[in-house]
This record gives structure tokens, sequence and C-alpha cells, in this order.
């Protein structure tokens, strides 16, 4: 964590400043059963490819609104951290007919073809894997993403007072995002190398703090399980252990 940090783009850059090897998202499907573990550095190039993607194919710009209709995932987690670089707003559960973008998992596809700009689906599949069959009127995510460029620089700077996310009925700047995680972060008692355990939604802002920006801001990590609930019993203490987490709090 940098204390000149002012946006949650400014937040990775650091971390990946910082120690680029480390795991930042270690992610559980357990209706699926995929593990899927990223480091900064992974996570960091998932993220310069998606802001790429935004500001040039989609040509989306500083401002504009992205309705993010996607559960808690590492992908959804990119998509944030994307928006945050470009300086659009990423609106979690956003109205897809007041969104210059919309970006969809396979159980929202209808309701985001309201957009009356572009469609981007996700297939959420292991390893990031593309629709058997594309949904007509989307791009494909898996299909667009990986020929984007691996280092990214908006066209121009990313103002930290501008609104930059859009939850629960709240708008927050981007450097409302950073103040808000480090405070949760402190509260939560985290520090560097901390990582946290997380069952929630991203619906929330909560669920946001908890499961991506406060760890972001203490220089930890996150452990994001979906569907925790149909894991078998013991699986949360079992996954403590394994994952060597120290703060089993959104569970």
């Amino acid at each position: 964590m940098n204390a000149i940090d002012r946006t949650p783009a400014d937040l990775l850059r650091s971390a990946l400043a910082a120690d680029p090897a480390r795991p930042l998202i270690t992610f559980y499907d357990d209706a699926t059963g995929e593990r899927v573990e990223l480091s900064v550095a992974t996570f960091a190039n998932w993220v310069a490819k998606t802001a790429n993607l935004i500001q040039g194919e989609l040509a989306a710009e500083p401002g504009d609104r992205v309705a993010i209709l996607l559960p808690a995932h590492w992908q959804s987690a990119v998509w944030l951290l994307a928006c945050a670089s470009t300086g659009t707003v990423a609106d979690v559960g956003g109205d897809p007919t007041a969104a210059e973008l919309v970006v969809s998992g396979p159980d929202s596809l209808e309701a985001a073809r309201a957009c009356g700009g572009e469609r981007v689906a996700l297939a959420l599949r292991p390893l990031g894997g593309r629709f058997p069959q594309p949904p007509a009127g989307f791009a494909d995510y898996a299909v667009e993403v990986p020929s984007q460029g691996d280092r990214f620089a908006p066209y121009a700077p990313v103002d930290p007072d501008a609104p930059a996310l859009a939850v629960g009925g709240e708008e927050l700047t981007g450097a409302q995002v950073v103040e808000r995680a480090r405070a949760d972060a402190g509260s939560l008692g985290l520090a560097t190398g901390s990582r946290v355990l997380s069952g929630r939604s991203y619906d929330t802002w909560q669920g946001l703090s908890e499961g991506l920006y406060a760890a972001l801001a203490a220089g930890g990590s996150v452990v994001l399980c979906r569907h925790l609930d149909r894991a078998p019993a013991g699986t949360v203490a079992q996954r403590v252990e394994s994952e060597r987490v120290t703060h089993p709090i959104g569970v």
C-alpha cells in the first residue's frame, strides 16, 4: 500500500511494484470444482488487456458507464480494475439501458440486451473459456481479450475525484473507493500478507471490499468463493487451513 495511491488502479500498480509473484486472488467455484489462482502479475495482465479492450475496441471514454452484470468471480474483479484504469464507471448490477457498455455473465444476457451500446458476454467457464456458441449480439470476452496488449496507458490521466464505482445505490469516486478500502482494511485488521476468505456476492460495498478492495489496499490477498452454499460440510474450515487464510470474514 502506497500513501499516494488515489485510485483502485493505483493500488494495483503499487501491489505489482511490491511483489508481482505473490497470489492476489484465488477463486473457487463450489458448483463446478474450479480453482484458479492469479498472482499480482497475472491479474494485472488480465486488467491491462481488458482495459485496452474497453478503451480501444469498445471505444469507451472516461465517464462512460459500464453496467457489470456479473457474480463474484475473478473475471468480475478484472473488470472492476479495468474500469478504474480507463476512467469508466463500474456500475455493479446497473441498469443496462443507462449504460454505454454492458458486461454480462451467462445468466443475465436477456437483461443485458437492453443496452443500446456495446455488449460483452463472459461465459465464466473454467480457465476463462469461451462460449461454445457466442450469444447473438454480444462480443465473447474470451475471444476478444487474448489479442489485446499486455500494457495499458489511458489516453488521458484518470481523475481520482471523478465517479468510478456505483454499487448498492451509491456512487463513489476513485479516491473514495481507496479511502473506504483502507478504512475497511484497518477495521478488519488486515496488513501486508493478510489472506481474506470471502463468500459474499459483489452486489454490495461490503462484498466488494471484503472480496477485493480491502485486501488490495492492505497488500493482502483474497480467497474468493462462489457457490459456497453448495460445498460439503467442513469446506470452509478445510479451505482456511489449506489456503492459509488469516481472515475468514466474508462467510
